[in-house]
């Protein structure tokens, strides 16, 4: 339900309590009278160094993420949010489909997802043969394939930068993204798409579109622009990428 500040829309937010990075990258877009009220997934062993790691951090996710939606209904959203990327991903498009039919039972309200809010924005850019990277481990990279295949892209590369901790995430510097990014183009690539809710992003993708001539996805500036035009607000965001400012 809108309220003082955000008239147009309050937007739940569900992230991981190791995340630093979405609600910045949200509240960074600046986009009057919508606001974003978070709730937390408790993650207390953040230990994401392998597969078996990675696997137990979904447990902690799924373990907590009915008490975070329950937490931030209380604010009387207007639609719920997903900051957190890996389990939207999980189970191709239809486990994308199941999670999101999950979502809408419990809370009554529209949802947006990240796998879904690439699947839209790929679409609305006119790209079909992509290259992606992660934070994540093999065992989630595979997934994220998985979805992206099963939407009807042509999926060149899939690299996961391995992070040994979901903290550890938000402290990748610009210079290691600017490597993996530069691996991954090529002549037939169309997009670069990144996954992974706390990794920061968004302002580097602005300024790799300008040098690469082509769209570079970050996630937290997908779900953003998801969550605005499925909303019916239109307003135009500059320095996040082409998506938000274009589209």
């Amino acid at each position: 339900m809108t309220n003082a500040v955000g008239p147009r829309a309050v937007f739940g937010v569900i992230v991981p309590s190791t995340n630093t990075v979405v609600e910045h990258d949200y509240w960074r877009a600046g986009i009057t009278g919508v606001a974003h009220r978070a709730g937390s997934m408790y993650i207390p062993d953040p230990a994401m160094g392998n597969d078996e790691d990675f696997q137990g951090l979904l447990g902690q996710i799924r373990a907590s993420i009915d008490t975070a939606v329950r937490d931030v209904l209380t604010a009387e959203p207007d639609r719920m949010v997903m900051g957190m990327s890996a389990e939207t991903f999980w189970g191709g498009v239809e486990g994308n489909a199941a999670f999101e039919r999950r979502l809408r039972e419990r809370t009554g309200l529209p949802v947006t997802t990240g796998a879904s809010a690439c699947r839209a924005a790929l679409t609305e850019l006119g790209c079909r043969r992509i290259s992606v990277f992660s934070p994540y481990q093999p065992v989630a990279d595979r997934e994220v394939g998985r979805f992206f295949t099963e939407a009807g892209f042509d999926v060149a590369a899939v690299t996961g930068l391995r992070c040994p901790t979901a903290m550890d995430i938000a402290r990748v510097p610009d210079e290691r993204l600017r490597r993996v990014v530069a691996d991954l183009d090529g002549p037939d690539v169309e997009a670069i798409v990144q996954v992974g809710t706390n990794l920061s992003f968004v302002a580097l993708s602005e300024q790799l579109e300008a040098e690469l001539g082509k769209p570079v996805v970050a996630i937290n500036a997908a779900t953003l622009w998801h969550a605005l035009r499925d909303h019916g607000i239109d307003d135009r965001v500059t320095g996040s990428g082409s998506l938000l400012r274009e589209h």
